[in-house]
């Protein structure tokens, strides 16, 4: 479980340090005190005040345009997340993406897996569509 600082937290929700202070002392916040008294605040912890507010986690800058690379998608069903694990076996890879406090699980293949070069830790998108999901990685 990753820690961030309540000025790194703040920054990411695109709120003030005092802001972000008030909230963890009326209990709006979770947070982890240090043995010196300072407050922690659990990268879950700001995925889920994101998501209370409606707003998806800050998506790295894109990259210039790269051919054969996929800027944009007409599926609107996206869930924007971290990729926790990636299991390869024969021709199919299971990939783990965490999305705030939930995980979600996608079968997809082999060569998915290695022409998008998905690796744990990375930011990723779970695109659904009907009964299926897919993966895909935004440009660095």
């Amino acid at each position: 479980m990753a820690l961030l600082t309540v000025r790194d937290a703040a920054g990411r929700l695109g709120v003030t340090y005092s802001t972000f202070k008030q909230w963890i002392y009326k209990g709006s916040v979770r947070s982890i005190r240090t043995s010196g008294g300072h407050h922690r605040i659990a990268e879950s912890e700001v995925d889920r005040l994101l998501a209370v507010q409606g707003r998806l986690p800050k998506a790295p800058r894109r990259a210039r345009s790269t051919p054969g690379v996929i800027v944009a998608l007409s599926g609107r069903n996206q869930l924007r997340g971290v990729i926790d694990e990636v299991r390869v076996e024969g021709l199919l890879a299971q990939v783990r993406l965490r999305i705030g406090d939930q995980r979600l699980t996608a079968v997809i293949t082999r060569d998915a897996v290695e022409e998008l070069k998905l690796k744990r830790g990375q930011p990723a998108l779970a695109v659904i569509k009907s009964t299926e999901v897919m993966i895909a990685r935004e440009p660095e």
